[in-house]
């Protein structure tokens, strides 16, 4: 049996990975996320579009910060938050290595059963 290659990026951990997949899980996270892809923001304008509080906003950026997805700045009572592309690179460094290994494992059973219906055939 072959064994399927993978880039070199290195593993995350298990815990770092749960804390990404984690702060990804929720909408109002990813919107965040979406919104800092266009360049950094203050908590005022990230809660802007949800009509929520600064402090439930604040909590929010909190869970992306503690996922490395995200870094806040504070500048007196005004907080700036960046987005840090190396949790995404994280998460899609681990699903690109599953969804290889699951291609291969199902090119490997197509061609399985490509060649029982050859030999059913004759």
């Amino acid at each position: 049996m072959s064994t399927v290659e993978v880039a070199s990026v290195p593993e995350p951990s298990d815990d770092d990975l749960d804390r990404i997949f984690n702060a990804l899980a929720n909408r109002t996270r990813r919107a965040m996320l979406d919104r800092l892809m266009t360049g950094p923001s203050t908590i005022s304008d990230l809660a802007e579009p949800f009509e929520m509080s600064l402090p439930g906003a604040s909590k929010h950026v909190r869970v992306l910060e503690g996922a490395g997805l995200v870094r806040r700045r504070v500048d007196g009572r005004i907080h700036r938050c960046t987005l840090q592309p190396e949790g995404l690179e994280q998460a899609d460094a681990w699903i690109t290595r599953n969804q290889r290994f699951w291609e291969h494992q199902l090119d490997s059973l197509a061609s399985h059963l490509s060649k029982d219906d050859t030999r059913g055939t004759d």
